[in-house]
């Protein structure tokens, strides 16, 4: 190539809410880390967040996690490797691998107790370093967290593992262990709420999504909710509590709006859980005023998921492989880079154009 070096097309940041398509070198590897072409990107609302309040010091003090030590985002990331640094042992050239969004380092106690997603020195790629808007993403310490990708599981499924889906099952199976035969409510069936629907369907839990919009929930059905309210018509703690005789053993706020992590903590009967997967905004600083005593005197339990440990992935990854889990049927469009910029302008309004998750497939 006459000593040029190579380009590929990323899309960065100019400004807050303003995002371009520009070329720029490839990234560099070190001895441990992977190059990867990125085959399927997944645009997520957490880049919604971070597109909109992007170089905003409250980002900082409401969400550490989504300040950006890089211009070009994208964490939802599976593709094929592309070159491997001297160190590499677990992956040769051409392997098909996803990408986990929360990456540990290994050395901190957190991580060495199996939970590398809450590793001491977190990093998360589109965020710590250059993300998945992009052709190629050099990913860190791959031998320690990159995952290998099965042949039955496409990139388009894959696509939504990085963070979402990750964070549903996490948090459905892990934290709230969701059993057979069991109540499960899910408030806002967008990504991480489709997602969990399918979670929880799958462990064989009877599932009620409830959401505004009624493009969401027919896509709920489609993942395996067995009832769905609109709340916009229907008051949704109330209808619950008569489809499940007093109450869901689990409710998930998949949102992070302080009306429905509330009406959530009152969807469960006593001793129910709520479990709080969606992040708070930026406008609401982070935080939710709860009714600790209504949850104190019918002993709800409030749990968190937050990403999921590499580890877990090979329980999640033959559930995809074998059809019990269909992260790709929530997907209804794939786009170019170049369209990004217009669908996290559309997440502003929560309309049935919006329903279902957009992927990244195009590099352009």
């Amino acid at each position: 190539m006459n000593g040029v070096a190579p380009k590929m097309n990323v899309l960065a940041f100019k400004a807050a809410r303003h995002l371009e398509v520009e070329r720029r070198p490839l990234p560099e590897i070190n001895a441990d880390s992977v190059l990867i072409r990125v085959a399927a990107n997944g645009v997520c609302r957490t880049d919604f967040h971070m597109w909109e309040n992007y170089g905003d010091p409250a980002l900082a003090e409401v969400m550490p996690a989504l300040v950006a030590k890089t211009d070009v985002m994208g964490h939802e990331i599976a593709g094929t490797v592309e070159e491997i640094g001297a160190n590499v042992k677990r992956f040769k050239r051409g392997d098909r691998v996803v990408v986990p969004t929360t990456v540990g380092d290994g050395t901190c106690n957190i991580c060495k107790s199996g939970h590398s997603h809450l590793c001491d020195s977190l990093t998360v790629p589109g965020h710590s370093y250059q993300g998945g808007y992009a052709e190629f993403v050099a990913f860190p310490s791959a031998d320690r967290n990159l995952v290998h990708l099965p042949d039955e599981v496409g990139f388009l499924d894959a696509s939504a593992l990085g963070c979402r889906f990750v964070t549903a099952f996490h948090g459905v199976i892990d934290q709230a262990k969701v059993s057979a035969g069991e109540y499960v409510v899910v408030y806002g069936c967008g990504g991480v709420g489709l997602s969990s629907v399918n979670v929880a369907a799958a462990a064989g839990a009877e599932v009620i999504g409830v959401d505004i919009n009624d493009g969401n929930l027919a896509l709920a059905r489609e993942m395996g909710a067995a009832h769905t309210i609109n709340s916009r018509t229907t008051l949704p703690v109330e209808a619950i509590r008569e489809i499940t005789q007093g109450g869901a053993h689990v409710s998930i706020d998949a949102l992070g709006f302080a009306e429905t992590c509330v009406a959530s903590t009152r969807s469960v009967r006593k001793r129910g859980r709520h479990l709080q997967l969606g992040v708070p905004s930026v406008a609401e600083r982070g935080s939710v005023l709860l009714p600790v005593e209504e949850m104190l005197s019918r002993e709800v339990a409030f749990i968190s998921g937050f990403g999921m440990p590499a580890h877990r992935f090979e329980a999640l990854l033959p559930m995809i492989a074998s059809g019990r889990l269909t992260p790709a049927r929530m997907i209804k469009r794939e786009i170019s880079l170049s369209n990004v910029q217009d669908v996290l302008c559309s997440m502003e309004h929560f309309s049935n154009e919006n329903s279902g998750s957009v992927v990244v497939t195009n590099f352009c």
